[in-house]
Protein backbone atom coordinates (compact mmCIF):
# COMPACT_ATOMS: atom_id res chain seq x y z
CA UNK A 1 0.00 0.00 0.00
CA UNK A 2 1.42 3.39 -1.04
CA UNK A 3 2.22 5.92 1.64
CA UNK A 4 -0.21 8.83 1.89
CA UNK A 5 0.80 12.46 2.24
CA UNK A 6 -0.45 12.45 5.84
CA UNK A 7 1.66 9.40 6.70
CA UNK A 8 4.75 11.04 5.19
CA UNK A 9 4.11 14.11 7.35
CA UNK A 10 3.94 11.83 10.38
CA UNK A 11 7.21 10.15 9.43
CA UNK A 12 8.87 13.52 8.90
CA UNK A 13 7.81 14.78 12.33
CA UNK A 14 9.13 11.58 13.90
CA UNK A 15 12.40 12.13 12.01
CA UNK A 16 12.64 15.63 13.46
CA UNK A 17 11.99 14.34 16.95
CA UNK A 18 14.33 11.33 16.92
CA UNK A 19 17.04 12.13 14.38
CA UNK A 20 17.24 15.92 14.59
CA UNK A 21 16.38 16.17 18.29
CA UNK A 22 14.01 19.06 17.58
CA UNK A 23 12.53 20.91 20.53
CA UNK A 24 8.83 20.44 21.45
CA UNK A 25 8.22 24.03 20.33
CA UNK A 26 9.72 23.35 16.89
CA UNK A 27 7.75 20.12 16.55
CA UNK A 28 4.49 21.89 17.39
CA UNK A 29 5.14 24.59 14.81
CA UNK A 30 6.11 22.19 12.04
CA UNK A 31 3.17 19.90 12.78
CA UNK A 32 0.75 22.84 12.77
CA UNK A 33 2.13 24.30 9.51
CA UNK A 34 2.24 21.00 7.62
CA UNK A 35 -1.20 19.87 8.77
CA UNK A 36 -2.58 23.27 7.74
CA UNK A 37 -1.11 22.67 4.28
CA UNK A 38 -2.60 19.17 4.23
CA UNK A 39 -6.02 20.48 5.33
CA UNK A 40 -5.95 23.07 2.54
CA UNK A 41 -5.04 20.44 -0.03
CA UNK A 42 -7.87 18.15 1.07
CA UNK A 43 -10.62 20.81 1.24
CA UNK A 44 -12.25 22.35 -1.81
CA UNK A 45 -12.94 26.11 -2.02
CA UNK A 46 -16.56 25.25 -1.25
CA UNK A 47 -15.51 23.49 1.94
CA UNK A 48 -16.07 19.95 0.68
CA UNK A 49 -13.49 17.20 1.28
CA UNK A 50 -11.34 16.07 -1.62
CA UNK A 51 -8.62 13.41 -1.97
CA UNK A 52 -5.09 14.41 -1.00
CA UNK A 53 -2.68 14.60 -3.93
CA UNK A 54 0.27 12.27 -4.19
CA UNK A 55 3.46 13.90 -2.89
CA UNK A 56 4.97 14.04 -6.39
CA UNK A 57 1.90 15.95 -7.63
CA UNK A 58 2.80 18.93 -5.44
CA UNK A 59 4.59 21.53 -7.57
CA UNK A 60 5.69 25.12 -7.08
CA UNK A 61 2.33 26.41 -8.31
CA UNK A 62 0.62 24.41 -5.53
CA UNK A 63 2.90 26.00 -2.96
CA UNK A 64 2.38 29.49 -4.39
CA UNK A 65 -1.40 29.05 -4.33
CA UNK A 66 -1.22 27.97 -0.68
CA UNK A 67 0.83 31.06 0.22
CA UNK A 68 -1.66 33.22 -1.65
CA UNK A 69 -4.46 31.86 0.54
CA UNK A 70 -2.39 32.67 3.63
CA UNK A 71 -2.00 36.27 2.46
CA UNK A 72 -5.76 36.49 1.79
CA UNK A 73 -6.31 35.43 5.40
CA UNK A 74 -3.99 38.27 6.48
CA UNK A 75 -1.20 36.08 7.83
CA UNK A 76 1.91 38.08 8.64
CA UNK A 77 4.82 37.76 6.26
CA UNK A 78 6.90 36.26 9.07
CA UNK A 79 4.23 33.58 9.55
CA UNK A 80 4.08 32.86 5.82
CA UNK A 81 7.87 32.60 5.69
CA UNK A 82 7.86 30.11 8.56
CA UNK A 83 5.26 27.93 6.85
CA UNK A 84 7.23 28.03 3.60
CA UNK A 85 10.36 27.01 5.50
CA UNK A 86 8.46 24.05 6.98
CA UNK A 87 7.34 23.00 3.50
CA UNK A 88 10.87 23.30 2.12
CA UNK A 89 12.24 21.14 4.91
CA UNK A 90 9.49 18.55 4.47
CA UNK A 91 9.97 18.40 0.69
CA UNK A 92 13.74 18.07 1.20
CA UNK A 93 12.99 15.06 3.42
CA UNK A 94 10.82 13.55 0.66
CA UNK A 95 13.46 14.27 -1.98
CA UNK A 96 16.18 12.52 0.03
CA UNK A 97 13.97 9.42 0.20
CA UNK A 98 13.15 9.42 -3.48
CA UNK A 99 9.46 10.14 -2.91
CA UNK A 100 9.57 13.27 -5.08
CA UNK A 101 12.04 14.19 -7.81
CA UNK A 102 12.60 17.80 -6.77
CA UNK A 103 11.88 20.14 -3.89
CA UNK A 104 9.01 22.19 -5.29
CA UNK A 105 9.04 24.63 -2.36
CA UNK A 106 12.61 25.71 -3.12
CA UNK A 107 11.43 27.39 -6.33
CA UNK A 108 9.18 29.71 -4.31
CA UNK A 109 10.82 32.89 -3.01
CA UNK A 110 10.47 33.74 0.65
CA UNK A 111 8.42 36.85 1.39
CA UNK A 112 10.40 39.96 2.20
CA UNK A 113 10.32 40.38 5.95
CA UNK A 114 9.13 43.44 7.82
CA UNK A 115 11.86 45.18 9.78
CA UNK A 116 10.64 44.77 13.33
CA UNK A 117 12.73 45.97 16.23
CA UNK A 118 12.38 43.97 19.43
CA UNK A 119 10.22 45.56 22.10
CA UNK A 120 11.89 46.37 25.39
CA UNK A 121 11.18 48.12 28.69
CA UNK A 122 12.83 51.17 30.12
CA UNK A 123 15.06 50.64 33.14
CA UNK A 124 12.39 52.06 35.44
CA UNK A 125 9.63 49.91 33.91
CA UNK A 126 11.78 46.79 34.18
CA UNK A 127 12.56 47.56 37.81
CA UNK A 128 8.89 48.10 38.60
CA UNK A 129 7.95 44.81 36.95
CA UNK A 130 10.51 42.61 38.69
CA UNK A 131 9.78 44.21 42.07
CA UNK A 132 5.99 43.88 41.72
CA UNK A 133 5.51 40.41 43.38
CA UNK A 134 4.63 40.33 47.08
CA UNK A 135 7.69 38.79 48.73
CA UNK A 136 5.70 38.03 51.90
CA UNK A 137 4.01 35.09 50.11
CA UNK A 138 5.56 31.89 48.81
CA UNK A 139 4.16 32.44 45.31
CA UNK A 140 5.40 36.03 45.39
CA UNK A 141 8.94 34.90 46.20
CA UNK A 142 8.85 32.43 43.33
CA UNK A 143 7.50 35.01 40.90
CA UNK A 144 10.11 37.57 41.97
CA UNK A 145 12.84 34.99 41.35
CA UNK A 146 11.39 34.21 37.92
CA UNK A 147 11.21 37.86 36.86
CA UNK A 148 14.64 38.70 38.27
CA UNK A 149 16.23 35.76 36.45
CA UNK A 150 14.49 36.49 33.14
CA UNK A 151 15.61 40.12 33.24
CA UNK A 152 18.96 39.39 34.90
CA UNK A 153 20.14 36.68 32.52
CA UNK A 154 18.14 36.98 29.29
CA UNK A 155 16.94 33.38 29.40
CA UNK A 156 14.13 32.19 27.16
CA UNK A 157 11.00 31.08 29.02
CA UNK A 158 11.56 27.51 27.84
CA UNK A 159 15.12 27.59 29.14
CA UNK A 160 14.00 28.97 32.49
CA UNK A 161 11.38 26.28 33.13
CA UNK A 162 13.88 23.60 32.10
CA UNK A 163 16.34 24.58 34.83
CA UNK A 164 17.21 22.00 37.47
CA UNK A 165 18.60 22.74 40.93
CA UNK A 166 21.97 21.37 39.84
CA UNK A 167 22.17 24.02 37.12
CA UNK A 168 22.31 26.89 39.62
CA UNK A 169 25.35 28.29 41.40
CA UNK A 170 24.16 31.11 43.65
CA UNK A 171 27.64 31.69 45.07
CA UNK A 172 29.17 32.29 41.65
CA UNK A 173 26.05 33.87 40.14
CA UNK A 174 26.02 31.40 37.24
CA UNK A 175 23.41 29.18 35.63
CA UNK A 176 23.97 26.36 33.15
CA UNK A 177 21.38 26.53 30.38
CA UNK A 178 20.29 24.01 27.77
CA UNK A 179 19.28 26.15 24.81
CA UNK A 180 18.09 25.63 21.25
CA UNK A 181 19.59 22.67 19.45
CA UNK A 182 20.55 21.12 22.81
CA UNK A 183 23.44 23.59 23.08
CA UNK A 184 24.69 24.23 26.60
CA UNK A 185 25.97 27.57 27.79
CA UNK A 186 26.87 29.26 31.07
CA UNK A 187 25.09 32.55 31.80
CA UNK A 188 25.82 34.95 34.68
CA UNK A 189 23.18 36.68 36.79
CA UNK A 190 23.41 39.49 39.29
CA UNK A 191 23.24 39.83 43.05
CA UNK A 192 19.56 40.84 43.07
CA UNK A 193 18.59 37.76 41.06
CA UNK A 194 20.72 35.60 43.37
CA UNK A 195 19.02 37.08 46.43
CA UNK A 196 15.57 36.50 44.93
CA UNK A 197 16.48 32.90 44.07
CA UNK A 198 17.82 32.28 47.57
CA UNK A 199 14.63 33.67 49.08
CA UNK A 200 12.48 31.45 46.84
CA UNK A 201 14.55 28.31 47.44
CA UNK A 202 13.95 28.71 51.19
CA UNK A 203 10.21 28.25 50.66
CA UNK A 204 10.36 25.97 47.60
CA UNK A 205 9.73 22.78 49.67
CA UNK A 206 6.31 24.17 50.59
CA UNK A 207 5.16 23.97 46.95
CA UNK A 208 4.46 20.25 47.28
CA UNK A 209 6.20 17.18 45.99
CA UNK A 210 5.92 15.81 42.44
CA UNK A 211 4.46 12.34 41.96
CA UNK A 212 7.70 11.10 40.39
CA UNK A 213 10.70 12.43 42.37
CA UNK A 214 13.74 13.32 40.22
CA UNK A 215 17.34 12.32 40.97
CA UNK A 216 19.27 14.64 43.25
CA UNK A 217 20.24 17.83 41.43
CA UNK A 218 17.76 17.16 38.60
CA UNK A 219 14.76 18.52 40.51
CA UNK A 220 13.02 21.43 38.79
CA UNK A 221 13.93 24.87 40.09
CA UNK A 222 10.56 26.50 39.47
CA UNK A 223 7.49 24.65 40.71
CA UNK A 224 3.76 25.14 40.43
CA UNK A 225 1.57 24.97 43.52
CA UNK A 226 1.22 21.17 43.11
CA UNK A 227 4.97 20.63 43.13
CA UNK A 228 5.32 20.00 39.39
CA UNK A 229 7.62 21.80 36.98
CA UNK A 230 6.26 25.13 35.71
CA UNK A 231 5.43 25.36 31.99
CA UNK A 232 6.36 28.16 29.60
CA UNK A 233 2.68 29.07 29.41
CA UNK A 234 2.56 29.44 33.20
CA UNK A 235 5.56 31.79 33.09
CA UNK A 236 3.75 33.86 30.46
CA UNK A 237 0.69 34.03 32.70
CA UNK A 238 2.84 35.15 35.63
CA UNK A 239 4.35 37.99 33.59
CA UNK A 240 0.89 39.01 32.33
CA UNK A 241 -0.47 39.10 35.88
CA UNK A 242 2.09 41.61 37.11
CA UNK A 243 1.91 43.70 33.96
CA UNK A 244 -1.84 44.08 34.52
CA UNK A 245 -1.25 45.12 38.12
CA UNK A 246 1.17 47.80 36.97
CA UNK A 247 -1.37 49.01 34.37
CA UNK A 248 1.29 48.80 31.66
CA UNK A 249 -0.07 49.28 28.17
CA UNK A 250 2.94 47.66 26.55
CA UNK A 251 2.60 44.12 25.25
CA UNK A 252 5.03 42.52 27.70
CA UNK A 253 5.74 38.80 27.66
CA UNK A 254 8.67 36.68 28.91
CA UNK A 255 10.61 37.31 25.69
CA UNK A 256 10.29 41.07 26.26
CA UNK A 257 12.46 40.68 29.35
CA UNK A 258 15.03 38.85 27.22
CA UNK A 259 15.01 41.75 24.76
CA UNK A 260 15.23 44.20 27.66
CA UNK A 261 18.22 42.36 29.11
CA UNK A 262 20.10 42.57 25.80
CA UNK A 263 19.11 46.17 25.17
CA UNK A 264 20.19 47.41 28.60
CA UNK A 265 23.46 45.46 28.43
CA UNK A 266 24.28 46.97 25.05
CA UNK A 267 23.30 50.45 26.21
CA UNK A 268 25.74 50.14 29.10
CA UNK A 269 28.59 49.26 26.75
CA UNK A 270 28.60 45.46 26.71
CA UNK A 271 30.35 43.83 23.77
CA UNK A 272 27.96 42.49 21.14
CA UNK A 273 29.71 39.12 21.03
CA UNK A 274 29.43 38.76 24.79
CA UNK A 275 25.69 39.40 24.53
CA UNK A 276 25.51 36.84 21.72
CA UNK A 277 27.14 34.26 23.98
CA UNK A 278 24.83 34.99 26.90
CA UNK A 279 21.71 34.85 24.75
CA UNK A 280 22.82 31.66 23.05
CA UNK A 281 22.50 33.03 19.51
CA UNK A 282 24.26 30.87 16.92
CA UNK A 283 24.75 33.88 14.63
CA UNK A 284 25.93 37.38 15.50
CA UNK A 285 23.45 38.77 12.96
CA UNK A 286 20.62 37.64 15.26
CA UNK A 287 22.10 39.65 18.11
CA UNK A 288 22.71 42.72 15.96
CA UNK A 289 19.02 43.63 15.97
CA UNK A 290 19.67 45.12 19.41
CA UNK A 291 22.06 47.71 18.00
CA UNK A 292 19.09 49.97 17.24
CA UNK A 293 19.39 51.21 20.82
CA UNK A 294 23.01 52.26 20.48
CA UNK A 295 22.17 53.98 17.21
CA UNK A 296 19.37 55.91 18.92
CA UNK A 297 21.80 56.90 21.66
CA UNK A 298 24.40 58.04 19.14
CA UNK A 299 21.85 60.25 17.41
CA UNK A 300 20.70 61.70 20.74
CA UNK A 301 24.25 62.39 21.90
CA UNK A 302 25.11 63.97 18.55
CA UNK A 303 22.09 66.26 18.58
CA UNK A 304 22.77 67.31 22.16
CA UNK A 305 26.48 67.87 21.83
CA UNK A 306 27.57 68.76 18.30
CA UNK A 307 27.70 72.52 17.66
CA UNK A 308 26.42 72.03 14.11
CA UNK A 309 23.58 69.67 14.96
CA UNK A 310 21.02 72.44 14.63
CA UNK A 311 19.45 72.08 18.08
CA UNK A 312 16.09 73.73 18.37
CA UNK A 313 16.24 77.19 19.86
CA UNK A 314 20.03 77.36 19.69
CA UNK A 315 20.08 80.06 17.03
CA UNK A 316 23.45 78.66 15.99
CA UNK A 317 22.81 78.56 12.26
CA UNK A 318 25.27 81.13 10.92
CA UNK A 319 28.67 80.27 9.51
Amino acid sequence: MAETLASWIGQYLEYLRVQKNASPHTLRNYASDLMQFHAWLTTSPAGDPRPAPEPDEIDNLTVREFLGVLYEKRNRRSSVARKLAALRSFMKFLTARGVVRANAARAVASPKQEIRLPGYLSVDAARALVEAPDASTDAGRRDRAILELLYGSGLRAGELVGLDLGDLSLEEGLVQVLGKGEKERIVPFGALAAAALQSYLEVRPRFGRPQAPAPRGREAVFLNLRGGRLSSRSVGNIVDRYVVRLAERLKVHPHTLRHTFATHMLSAGADLRAIQEMLGHSSLSTTQKYTHVSVEQLVRVYRNCHPRAGKKGSGNTTA
